[in-house]
């Protein structure tokens, strides 16, 4: 199976606050826990993270407010510096970077969404979107080309001439995300920002940002204190706790096999079947006790229910989008997902 390239590779990265931290890390014993670093008059932001990005992939980031989610981000983009250990995008130590080059690889590698909108009250929804192509001086005939390709993309057209103020939240959203894709991101990072808007715009704006990955296929971190939306956007979830990272995972990983109380803690209301795909509970090794018709390896166990309670197989085979056998799934374990275990 071919791998994706890694885009984004942090090792090992601390970034604390308080008075002389980098002198403080260095001689800081072994083990030391968050509260032991607090109560040294020390905040860690993160605390030794290591963690992968890869080319393509929604890595979303949760926990609940103060557990670092926001710094790790901002530590990957260098709006904060680490204290520690290091960080590359597509090979280069962003620490080591010219303030110059740094802003280079922002402007030309990086997108960013944020929890408020910022949008420019004076200007219009193109005038808006155009702006960093503006700051880049880019000529103003291909800047307004670009700005209306990025607010058809999201469904905004005929709202060109719109102010701000003349918007919902759900249409202002829209705006800063078309901004962000105008300089053509390779990496979008994604601040809360859903997390303004009431339910029923916020699972659209999910339903419409799923629509713009599979268009674009961008190389996203998201940040979120919601565990539905992670598990509904996220290929990987990553879970924090004091700066410190739970568990990285993927959703259905997370929901069967919680590897903290903490985490566990995340899992304990989830509808099981609605996450956990087939794919998730074929075992290869037993693809040989298989027989009979696939199941879809993207299939919830939840979609699969009514054909589960009425086959008798004990094991069923099951396949990839392509149609290949990847290996065989326990009904009883498919049945203990739907209906919990005795």
């Amino acid at each position: 199976m071919e791998t994706s390239p890694i885009v984004i590779s942090c090792q090992r990265a601390w970034k604390l606050f308080g008075a002389n931290p980098v002198q403080y890390l260095k001689q800081m014993p072994e083990g030391h826990g968050y509260e032991d670093i607090r109560a040294d008059g020390y905040i860690a932001g993160v605390k030794d993270v290591s963690l992968n990005v890869s080319k393509g992939e929604m890595l979303v980031i949760m926990g609940l407010s103060g557990s670092g989610k926001s710094t790790l981000v901002r530590c990957f983009s260098r709006l904060h510096d680490i204290t520690g250990g290091t960080i590359e995008v597509d090979g280069q130590d962003i620490m080591a970077l010219s303030e110059r080059d740094l802003i280079e690889l922002r402007r030309s590698k990086m997108g960013m969404v944020f929890q408020s909108f910022g949008l420019l009250p004076h200007r219009t929804v193109l005038e808006n979107v155009a702006f960093p192509l503006e700051m880049r001086g880019q000529d103003r005939h291909m800047r307004r080309e670009r700005a209306l390709e990025m607010i058809r993309l999201v469904g905004l057209e005929g709202r060109e001439n719109y102010f701000p103020r003349e918007l919902s939240g759900g249409q202002q959203q829209r705006v800063g995300i078309a901004r962000s894709l105008a300089i053509e991101p390779d990496i979008w990072f994604l601040d809360e920002p859903f997390s303004a808007l009431d339910p029923l715009i916020r699972r659209e704006m999910q339903d419409e940002f799923l629509r713009l990955q599979e268009l674009l296929g961008k190389t996203i971190v998201f940040i979120t204190h919601d565990f539905d939306e992670a598990l509904r956007l996220a290929d990987r979830i990553a879970i924090m706790k004091d700066g410190a990272i739970e568990q990285c995972d993927t959703p259905d990983r997370i929901v069967l096999n919680p590897q903290t109380k903490y985490v566990k803690k995340f899992t304990e209301d989830i509808d099981k079947a609605r996450v956990v795909h087939a794919g998730a509970l074929a075992d290869p090794e037993k693809t040989s006790e298989a027989s009979g018709d696939p199941v879809q390896s993207d299939s919830t166990i939840l979609k699969l229910s009514r054909q589960l309670v009425h086959d008798e197989r004990a094991m069923i085979p099951v396949a990839n989008s392509d149609g290949a056998i990847i290996g065989a799934m326990d009904r009883q374990k498919a049945l203990e997902v739907l209906l919990g275990a005795e």
